[in-house]
């Protein structure tokens, strides 16, 4: 499956593998005390948005004990909604959504104060302000897309990402914003996202899918491809049939198709993210290594090439 179609199959598995509702406390507080712990530190967490622990501030530590938990004293760490619960709709609230252990991250206490509901937008270095927005930093980037990927697909209507992040609409999905499929792949799943996950599974029963393999992202929603932890999900090309189709992506409306033998191509055909087939061009309209495909809008295509030696798949995208 692809686009809509594998963003629905998903949205199916990871909610009808939810079979636990865990509580907001104190089960919450007990997961994260697990699920967050600093790989260098047993005894800690670490925290979202986080990023010294030597600068004499507590507000910007990265990791703290575990057992520091609260939410009124500096010092202390608390539940963030890396999904605010106020930008969904309806409010997250504390139970259900509001208590799902995927969208919850340890983070200091002040620091969850100055983000508070503000959205996520583009930025570089550390996390904090930007603007009117909230840049989460480098190093959690990729970790907040994931799970707002998670949050949309579980929770499709209330947890909208363009609701709770600055971003260009997607034309194949107006919810999704194009900064959270670059963060997803200009920050790569570690083992400690890895561990999280594998956590919250052992508790709730579902996973983040995206972390299992962030490529999922890009099957969905296009974009820059994403690390792809499954190779079963690409179609490799034969060794063969030499292939290469530019530009892409493209802004033209058109890309070309290059190949070594065009005697070995017996048939191309571009379909579009919902799998309609928008044109076949046979062996006999061949008559070059290279063709041109045109008029094409905006949005991500599959173009199938058959030969005799076996089907390739290449992905186009329209901006």
């Amino acid at each position: 499956l692809t686009g809509m179609s594998l963003k629905n199959a998903l949205t199916t598995k990871i909610t009808n593998t939810h079979t636990n509702q865990i509580s907001y406390s104190p089960d919450v507080w007990n997961v994260l005390k697990v699920s967050d712990l600093d790989p260098t530190n047993s005894n800690n967490v670490l925290l979202v948005y986080g990023y010294d622990d030597s600068d004499g501030n507590e507000t910007t530590d990265r990791s703290r004990s575990k057992n520091a938990t609260g939410g009124a004293q500096t010092g202390e760490w608390n539940r963030e909604h890396t999904f605010p619960k106020s930008l969904g709709t309806p409010d997250l609230g504390t139970s259900g959504p509001g208590s799902d252990a995927h969208n919850l991250k340890p983070c200091d206490v002040d620091n969850n104060g100055s983000r508070g509901n503000k959205k996520f937008a583009t930025g570089s270095g550390n996390g904090g302000t930007t603007g009117a927005n909230w840049y989460p930093g480098d190093e959690w980037k990729g970790d907040v897309a994931r799970i707002y990927m998670y949050m949309y697909v579980r929770y499709t209507i209330q947890c909208k990402p363009g609701n709770a992040c600055v971003g260009n609409s997607l034309a194949i999905d107006l919810n999704m914003v194009d900064i959270l499929l670059d963060w997803n792949q200009q920050d790569p799943v570690n083992a400690y996202e890895q561990n999280r996950n594998n956590t919250i599974y052992n508790t709730q029963g579902n996973r983040n899918p995206f972390i299992d393999n962030p490529y999922l992202a890009t099957i969905i929603w296009g974009g820059t491809a994403a690390e792809n932890f499954w190779a079963e999900v690409s179609i490799e090309e034969e060794e063969e049939l030499q292939l290469s189709i530019y530009p892409n992506p493209t802004s033209l409306g058109l890309v070309y198709l290059s190949v070594n033998d065009y005697n070995l191509i017996q048939i191309i055909e571009i379909y579009d993210i919902s799998g309609k087939i928008i044109e076949s061009i046979y062996h006999d309209e061949i008559s070059s290594n290279k063709y041109k495909i045109d008029n094409l809008n905006h949005g991500i295509y599959f173009v199938k090439i058959s030969t005799n030696l076996g089907v390739l798949t290449k992905k186009v995208v329209v901006k």
